[in-house]
């Protein structure tokens, strides 16, 4: 049986630094990038805000999913968080 999964994108701010990745725990990983442990790149930015995370129901989708997402413009990453999510609110509630 597949394991699910979400991606996910963490900034520090409206319109700032984007980070996205993948995880099969997502309230784990938000805490692992809160307390510092989580990625250097989410640490040396000060990323600790979730405004957007996709769920999949394998993880094999969220991980080719991340690579998309990585590989978009940021303008069209930025149009897909105003899309779901236009007040750049921290979403992290929903998932604990």
């Amino acid at each position: 049986m597949a394991r699910g999964g979400y991606t996910y994108i963490m900034t520090n701010k409206a319109r700032g630094v984007l980070y996205i990745g993948v995880t099969a725990d997502l309230a784990a990983r938000i805490e692992q990038h809160r307390s510092g442990t989580g990625s250097a790149f989410c640490k040396k930015y000060g990323l600790t805000c979730l405004v957007l995370a996709e769920v999949h129901d394998d993880i094999t989708l969220a991980i080719a999913r991340e690579k998309a997402l990585k590989a978009w413009r940021r303008d069209w990453k930025i149009r897909l968080i105003e899309e779901r999510n236009p007040d750049w609110l921290d979403i992290t509630h929903l998932f604990l």
